[in-house]
Order: C-alpha cells, then sequence, then structure tokens
C-alpha cells in the first residue's frame, strides 16, 4: 500500500492539490482514533520517555544548526524529521517486534503535546511566518497546531466519558487509521511533487541533500532509541519511539510553515523508515523460525 499511495500522489499531483485541505483533518482523526485506544488510567509516565522527549525538543534544535552550515532549507528538513511526533502506527510494529504497546502509546501523547508547545515557538523564528513579529507568529501558529494536535486527545476522552457506546463503535473499525493514512500519504506525496516540479530554478543538490541527511537522521534516531532504551530493558520501545515518525504531520508541516521543499526530507524518511521496520521484522521472523 505505501508504494501504491506515493506512486498515486506522484501520478496525480496536479489533481491533488484540489484536495490538499483535507490533510489536517486527516491527521486530526487520525489521532482521534489512536488516542481513544488510550485510557486515562492507563497514562504512565517512563522516565525513558523524558530522554526520549528531550532528545526530539532539543536534539532538532542541535541539528538545525549543524547543518545550517550547509544549506537553510536543508536544515528545515532535518530539524522536521527530529522534531516530528512518533508515527501514530508505530504502536502495532513495536507490538509485533516484542516491545510495550503500553509505553509508546503513552509516548505518542506526550511528543504530540511536546511539538504543539515547541513548533510554534521554531517555526514563529525560521519558518514562513519568520517575517512577522514573534508573538504574532507565534499566536497564529498556535491556533493552527494545538487544536490539531491536543482537541483529538480532548475528543476521545470525552468520548470514552460521555458517549461510550460511540467511542466502542470507533474502536470496533480497526482498518479505518490505514485508509486515513493511505489517502493522506497520497495527499501530501503529491503536494511535494508539485513543489518541486513548480519550483523556479531549481538546484536538485538541496533535493539530494534533504533524502541524504534524512537517511542520517533516521538511522541514527532508530539506533540512538535502542541504544537509551537498553539502559531501561526495552530497546525495541524506544527505538520506535525515536526512529519512528508521523511522516504525514512532518510534510504537512513543512509545507505550510516551512520552505516547502524542506518537505522532500519527510517524505523520503517515510522510505527510510519502512525499510528499516521491514529488516527488523525479517529478522524478527528468521529468530523465531
Amino acid at each position: 500500500m505505501l508504494p501504491l499511495a506515493m506512486l498515486t500522489g506522484a501520478l496525480s499531483y496536479r489533481l491533488v492539490g484540489y484536495i490538499s485541505f483535507l490533510t489536517p483533518y486527516l491527521i486530526f482523526t487520525m489521532l482521534l482514533l489512536t488516542f481513544c485506544k488510550l485510557s486515562p488510567r492507563e497514562m504512565r509516565l517512563h522516565p525513558l520517555h523524558k530522554w526520549l522527549l528531550l532528545i526530539q525538543l532539543v536534539g532538532c534544535v542541535v541539528v538545525y544548526g549543524l547543518v545550517y552550515l550547509y544549506d537553510p532549507v536543508v536544515a528545515q528538513g532535518a530539524l522536521i524529521c527530529v522534531l516530528a511526533p512518533t508515527a501514530t502506527s508505530a504502536a502495532v510494529i513495536t507490538g509485533m517486534l516484542g516491545g510495550s504497546v503500553a509505553f509508546l502509546t503513552n509516548y505518542v501523547l506526550l511528543c504530540n503535546i511536546g511539538m504543539a508547545i515547541m513548533a510554534p515557538v521554531l517555526f514563529s523564528f525560521m519558518g514562513s511566518q519568520s517575517e512577522m513579529p514573534f508573538f504574532e507568529s507565534f499566536l497564529f501558529i498556535c491556533r493552527q497546531v494545538g487544536p490539531l494536535l491536543i482537541l483529538p486527545l480532548v475528543f476521545a476522552w470525552s468520548l470514552r466519558a460521555f458517549l461510550p457506546k460511540l467511542h466502542a463503535r470507533i474502536l470496533s473499525v480497526h482498518k479505518l487509521s490505514f485508509y486515513l493514512w493511505a489517502v493522506a500519504l497520497t495527499i501530501v506525496t503529491g503536494s511535494t511533487v508539485r513543489f518541486l516540479v513548480e519550483q523556479q530554478d531549481p538546484d536538485y543538490t538541496v533535493e539530494i541533500g534533504l533524502a541524504v541527511v534524512s537517511l542520517v537522521i533516521c538511522v541514527g534516531q532508530f539506533l540512538l532509541g535502542r541504544r537509551l532504551g537498553k539502559t531501561y530493558g526495552d530497546p525495541v520501545s524506544s527505538g520506535q519511539g525515536l526512529g519512528q515518525k508521523n511522516t504525514i504531520l512532518a510534510i504537512w508541516m513543512a509545507q505550510v510553515y516551512l520552505n516547502p521543499i524542506a518537505s522532500i526530507a519527510p517524505a523520503a524518511y517515510v522510505l527510510w523508515q519502512n525499510s528499516i521496520n521491514s529488516y527488523q521484522l525479517w529478522l524478527k521472523g528468521r529468530k523465531n523460525e
């Protein structure tokens, strides 16, 4: 489904532009479905969560500063690949690899809250609204990012408390998140291709740089997550928490708040992280034979 969704988006990039406005609504719905699976009573803050969140929020600034010396646009792509929250589907892969689904689900919530706070600050300095006064830019981005990342949690827990039948019905629709993800991936891929095709005076060294830096960051985050996780006895969950990214959200945010070309980095990250996960699942299958 991954290659098909990306291929469809790439080939129909002119048509995708007409429905690109749906992307934030799809992200909202996918987060809502994820948070419906998490009960407030099951919330547990693990010491490892703090380290992973610190790496994302501080590490993205460090990476941005280092890569900026090479190219500002590539630096934006690097930043979003580190800052982006954990993928909503990461818990599924974590369970298949023998990790803690509860740990991962809790971290998905935590890092979304962290990004809702951090992203408006960073994008106010370096994004498309950087020419606005800081406070005005900060509030503008907060009004868009905050509801997108926080309201799904409020809605999910409200449904659990006041409309339990509807909440149970949502939980019973197991494949809905997958199809929403496929549609969202098609749209953001098409949008990325459109930016590439329509850019003036293209310099493909930047595009290559974005793809390479996303590969380095992807491998680095999986390895660093696993290394930290070994200290707490759960390398699988930690590696997936740091390495798997909500690339749909990352691509959309790069296109809206940063230089649109920077969205190539999270778009390439889709391929890298799925290749790593496929390899991990293959190794797990060999060990179980």
